[in-house]
């Protein structure tokens, strides 16, 4: 009790900050929209709150009055204003959670954060870890985080520019020392930032190009990621220095930042191989810009002449000749003594002229060579253990981004693939209907032309458009790895991954571009990973003996000795929760990796699994030390690769210090979860066996309701499509890719993202949570140990823990009175009542079956700060809800379209995704 009450005090600071923001929006809308605009919205938000704390029939249909007698330019502002309290909310959410980590800063002398890298570093200690260890877990350990433009962020850039704006100006007001006209001066910024948020259009009115998406991403190098990677590689090294002094300590670059955008093609047409290139251009651009300025800034800094201290005779010895070969008279350094500020110039002018070979450097290693000469150089007049941090700091910049700034990913559709190698093989007479052959002639076939040194494609065929700009990816991987490095493009994905025949297809492509090379003499050359995307339920039941399959053919294993003997592999939360519910896939994807990653040991070959989370609960989302916890713990050493899509962008990384908090959890999380396994001789104690056994039994009683309403029940679709927006989505403009793959109203063709995203707006978020109660309440009931047996997992198993805590939050953000609201937009109402009942009633043993383990009283008793900000954000939901079950009904009662009334119902989602900080 006492812990929750220290908890909810420290968000008094937070109340301030929203009820702050709140009076400012109050006065806007007076000034914009009159007194009757604030006293209709103040309402309405009234009757919402007493609504939440007592639930009856008077203050129900009194709502839906305010609501149904708006008029519709009245019902716009309405909406808006709603939509407009959460971004200041979201964004005194965020500089709340900057504030409490400074306050941990602070106490740093008593109290070291929890998650922070310190206290990873000082628990080790604790536990007796030694050095040894640590470095050796250092050398392997790898997390990947992969930026995707998978379309779930709602919210427009220029709102998510206005949140930051405002976070920044909070945090400034905090400064105790401010004057009281620097403190005026402060709020009539905010006043100003609101005003302008107020005026500023929340929908986006086309969609975005694959190049806007790219811009979008590059957003968050340019403003975080390139400062703060290497900050937290200096804070680690720091650490280890502070408390285990006697080593000399060699942090090697275990955490890097990847990309999609502009390289997935996958079911997104305007993903071409001309697009991919001019991806790559604009990050090789961008990563340039950044080491330019940081180059601008050392030569301010590097004053340094040499008559008064000493530079090495490497560096002057280069000055003379490089100046003469680089520099024009008018771009020399005036001053000769100066000679860091010579050796700078020349620097900033190879880096603008990269791409010209006779002056620009060639690659990023070139570069390094210099700042390293320069390094070496400053020992000769630096004083001990006083290291020059931005130099040292650049060094590490050059070292993870390189030319390339982040290594884009290729994916693509298996199908794509095979279709392509059929009509290359037609053409030259090889095999006259490649798709019709069986999987083990397929693989035989494959197999015998990767063995051949001869070309199969011929200059003068006319291969259709599909093929073509299959072959013109390729040879823009092998063009990309000659202008931008090998790291520019390592990894090509391949989605829907049935069969190894599927990989050796993108490995003869490869071949044929010359990214796969088998030379006279049998020896391989190879530049590619070729990776399968594991989805469905079946694929990652079959994964093992896929991977297996491939791992006994020798002309697999030469291209994986080329590859290091490394595999990557990812797994797709996604369609494995659509396909069998979110408890079953998590469960079958947990299992595949623990599969795959003993069968691979077998064959000595190292694994890094990549893991396709989506923002949302419902594709596997959630924080990211504990989405890292959740693994199987023996997978953590070999390598970590996650997807950050959509919202979880902007709420990790818009910000520099919650970056900075968001990648420290995790590192701190991976390091100390990775030397825990290394440490431990034996490692039979990771899982008992008679938690596989129950949670085998629970997934598979899981798997079978969760299909008895999705594929079974012949009336599912339509309630799905009838009762949430899914088909006013598509007007949304989020992202540049297409709702379904093909363009079809099947299933089994839509999405993840939208299946997700209209069961979020409707309340009821069903692919988070449906059908996990049944699985654990029929397992608990069967007798009486069974619910210890579920208490010991959720309290010793990371794994179990993360599932129950995740269905806990989807439960919490799930809103069965609201839902109901939605159920009503069913036009047959014993379909409507029907599918509802059941949700309600799977809602209700969902929620006790998680009590009973937890041994709580209420959902997420024990993280008091989501709570409360559910709580907070639900009475300004609602009406949104509201409002949008109203709009919905109008728009779908009148045959030709209302623009003003779909803006309004795009509004409304706008709102809700904001308000609950999820969308897809």
């Amino acid at each position: 009790m006492t812990t929750i009450t220290q908890v909810n005090d420290s968000g008094l600071p937070l109340r301030r900050d929203v009820k702050f923001l709140g009076n400012i929006l109050g006065e806007i809308l007076v000034s914009q929209g009159g007194t009757e605009l604030l006293d209709k919205v103040e309402r309405i938000r009234t009757i919402s709150k007493i609504l939440r704390n007592q639930e009856d029939d008077k203050t129900y249909d009194l709502l839906k009055q305010e609501i149904s007698t708006l008029g519709s330019p009245m019902r716009k502002q309405v909406i808006r204003a709603f939509s407009v309290y959460f971004h200041l909310v979201n964004a005194a959410e965020q500089n709340h959670r900057i504030r409490r980590r400074r306050e941990y800063q602070l106490q740093s002398e008593i109290n070291v954060q929890p998650g922070s890298i310190e206290n990873a570093i000082v628990s080790l200690k604790d536990n007796h870890i030694s050095a040894d260890i640590i470095q050796n877990v250092l050398t392997k350990l790898s997390l990947e985080l992969i930026i995707t433009a998978h379309p779930t962020e709602a919210t427009k850039r220029s709102i998510l520019e206005i949140q930051k704006r405002i976070a920044s100006i909070l945090q400034q007001k905090e400064n105790p020392l401010l004057s009281k006209r620097e403190r005026k001066k402060l709020e009539e910024s905010l006043f100003n930032e609101v005003t302008v948020l107020w005026q500023t259009d929340e929908l986006r009115h086309n969609k975005p190009t694959v190049i806007d998406e790219v811009r979008n991403g590059l957003y968050y190098f340019d403003q975080t990621l390139f400062d703060v990677l290497p900050d937290i590689h200096q804070e680690v090294e720091d650490s280890l220095k502070e408390h285990y002094p006697d080593r000399l300590w060699n942090v090697p670059h275990f955490l890097r930042f990847g990309s999609w955008i502009g390289g997935d093609r996958d079911g997104n047409p305007n993903v071409t191989a001309e697009v991919t290139w001019e991806t790559l251009h604009k990050q090789q651009r961008l990563v340039l810009k950044k080491y330019k300025a940081v180059l601008i800034e050392l030569m301010k800094r590097f004053s340094q002449s040499t008559t008064r201290v000493k530079i090495s005779e490497e560096l002057l010895g280069s000055l003379d000749e490089e100046e003469t070969k680089y520099l024009t008279e008018d771009k020399k350094w005036v001053h000769e003594g100066e000679a860091y500020r010579r050796k700078f110039a020349i620097m900033i002018e190879r880096l603008k002229q990269v791409g010209k070979p006779e002056i620009g450097y060639k690659s990023s290693e070139e570069l390094l060579e210099d700042l390293f000469m320069i390094h070496r150089s400053t020992y000769q007049h630096q004083p001990t253990n006083h290291e020059l941090k931005l130099l040292q700091k650049l060094i590490r910049q050059v070292q993870l981004f390189g030319f390339h700034l982040a290594t884009l990913d290729i994916r693509n559709h298996s199908g794509e693939h095979e279709a392509a190698i059929g009509e290359i093989l037609k053409k030259v007479h090889i095999a006259n209907d490649y798709t019709a052959l069986t999987e083990d002639e397929k693989v035989s076939l494959l197999e015998s032309l990767l063995k051949d040194p001869r070309p199969l494609l011929s200059l003068h065929e006319d291969y259709s458009k599909e093929t073509q700009e299959i072959l013109q990816v390729f040879q823009m991987i092998k063009k990309a790895h000659e202008k931008f490095g090998k790291r520019s493009i390592s990894v090509y994905l391949v989605s829907m991954t049935q069969s190894a025949s599927d990989l050796l297809e993108v490995l003869l492509l490869a071949k044929e571009a010359g990214v796969y090379r088998l030379h006279t003499d049998g020896t391989v050359e190879t530049d590619l990973n070729v990776a399968p995307l594991l989805e469905t339920i079946d694929d990652l039941t079959a994964g093992p003996k896929i991977m297996e399959t491939l791992f006994q053919m020798p002309v697999y294993r030469h291209h994986l000795s080329g590859m290091g003997d490394q595999q990557e592999i990812m797994l797709g939360y996604s369609d494995g929760s659509k396909d069998g519910g979110t408890l079953t896939a998590n469960w079958k994807l947990y299992k595949a990796q623990v599969e795959i990653h003993e069968m691979a040991k077998k064959y000595k070959i190292g694994l890094k699994f990549f893991h396709g989370r989506g923002g949302s609960l419902g594709r596997g989302g959630g924080p990211l030390n504990r989405s890292l916890l959740s693994q199987p713990a023996e997978t953590l050493g070999d390598g970590v690769k996650i997807t950050e899509q959509g919202e979880v962008l902007s709420s990790r990384y818009l910000l520099e210090d919650i970056a900075y908090r968001s990648l420290e959890q995790a590192t701190s999380t991976l390091l100390k979860a990775a030397t825990n396994v290394l440490n431990e001789s034996e490692q039979g104690h990771i899982r008992d066996e008679r938690w596989v056994s129950t949670i085998e039994e629970i997934s598979e009683r899981s798997l079978a309701k969760y299909q008895s309403l999705v594929f079974e029940d012949p009336d599912f679709l339509t309630y799905f499509n009838q009762a949430t927006p899914l088909g006013e989505l598509a007007d949304l403009n989020i992202g540049s890719r297409p709702m379904s793959r093909k363009n079809s109203n099947k299933f089994e063709n839509l999405r993840a993202i939208p299946w997700v995203f209209a069961w979020t707006q409707s309340r009821q978020l069903l692919p988070a949570w449906y059908a996990a109660g049944t699985g654990l309440e029929a397992f608990a009931s069967k007798n009486t140990e069974n619910l210890s047996i579920l208490k010991e997992m959720y309290h010793e198993w990371p794994f179990f823990r993360s599932t129950v805590d995740n269905l806990q939050m989807a439960l919490m953000k799930a809103d069965i009175p609201t839902a109901k609201e939605y159920s009503s937009l069913v036009e047959d109402r014993e379909i409507a009542d029907r599918i509802f009942g059941n949700i309600v009633e799977e809602y209700n043993k969902t929620k006790d079956i998680l009590l009973k383990i937890t041994g709580d009283q209420e959902l997420l008793e024990r993280t008091p700060n989501i709570q409360d900000s559910v709580h907070r954000r639900n009475p300004y939901v609602d009406p949104l809800n509201f409002l949008q079950v109203e709009l919905i009904k109008e728009l779908r009662a009148i045959e030709e379209p209302d623009d003003e009334l779909i803006t309004q119902v795009l509004l409304t989602i706008s709102g809700i995704a904001a308000g609950l900080r999820n969308t897809g």
